[in-house]
């Protein structure tokens, strides 16, 4: 059983990772007004990054870039081992799954930093602290959120959260809970108004400086997350693998599809604010919404 859920979970991961590079680029086409551009599809655009030459500043630290790279796929492959693809089914199944994954969640602030220093240039550093920045606080509603999902069940275990939304979704017993989760996603995969880290348009962020395989490697690994993050939000949110009719597993994948769907959608039509604003918003409005969440579900669990 469990070689079949890794590899299933092998499948899953890039099954979702395709989806999520089709429909990037056909919302990117569809805000456009232009379409998706197949001249350069998402196959052509990974071969020419993995047969690119690898270009490096004066006095890179190699090690680090690696470490960044490696470490931020790492914690998507972690935190999507412990989702549950059944009552008994999950890769890491842990009575404190949830404290798990906000841990994992807690160190891609870490693997981000690492990524715009190791280039050792003055732009990728930039993109690292601004991220520093808005990704630390913004982790925090994260707390609130899931600690709001948790108590219906009285546990920490995601297999407990999605057995208690047997009756009712947490969607609906906490209207607040995943429109905010979602922002956190959008921080988390470095997206949308809250893609300090890596954009184009603010000089390529703490990818300003990658080539070659380093930056098809850390794009890669920004979809893993994405796949990660959808499926949690599904799993914590939307009763995860329960359903009629359909098994467990082709349900939980249609939810992240469903999830997925709505942060690269959310990514293309918010705007992104000033790093100053941005901290205002989080700081005075997101985080007491979060906290509200989290009075909101105590009271409806007393």
């Amino acid at each position: 059983m469990t070689l079949l859920t890794v590899l299933g979970m092998l499948v899953f991961l890039c099954t979702s990772v395709w989806l999520a590079v089709a429909l990037d680029t056909a919302c990117r086409g569809w805000i456009s007004g232009q379409g998706a551009d197949r001249a350069d599809g998402p196959l052509r655009t990974a071969a020419l990054w993995l047969t690119q030459q690898r270009l490096t500043t004066e006095a890179p630290d190699r090690m680090n870039a690696l470490l960044s790279i490696a470490g931020y796929m790492a914690l998507a492959l972690t935190g999507l081992a412990l989702v549950p693809l059944g009552p008994d089914t999950a890769l890491i199944a842990l009575p404190t799954s949830v404290v798990l994954w906000g841990a994992c969640e807690a160190l891609v602030v870490v693997v981000v930093f690492l990524h715009g220093w190791s280039p050792n240039a003055p732009l990728a550093m930039i993109g690292a602290y601004r991220y520093v920045a808005i990704g630390l606080p913004i982790m925090l509603l994260s707390m609130f959120v899931l600690i709001a999902a948790a108590l219906p069940a009285q546990s920490l275990d995601l297999r407990d959260i999605v057995t208690s939304q047997a009756d009712v979704w947490n969607l609906i017993r906490q209207p607040l809970g995943l429109p905010l989760f979602l922002l956190l996603g959008l921080s988390l995969t470095l997206r949308g108004p809250f893609d300090y880290a890596d954009s184009a348009d603010l000089a390529g962020g703490t990818s300003v400086e990658a080539s070659g395989p380093d930056r098809l490697g850390w794009q890669i690994a920004r979809l893993a997350m994405l796949t990660e993050f959808s499926a949690m939000a599904a799993t914590v949110f939307l009763g995860g693998y329960l359903g009629p009719v359909l098994p467990g597993p082709l349900w939980i994948a249609l939810k992240t599809l469903l999830v997925m769907t709505l942060v690269i959608g959310l990514s293309h039509l918010a705007a992104r604010m000033p790093v100053s604003r941005m901290m205002s918003l989080i700081w005075m409005i997101l985080l007491p919404l979060s906290f509200a969440d989290l009075i909101w579900a105590g009271l409806v669990a007393l």
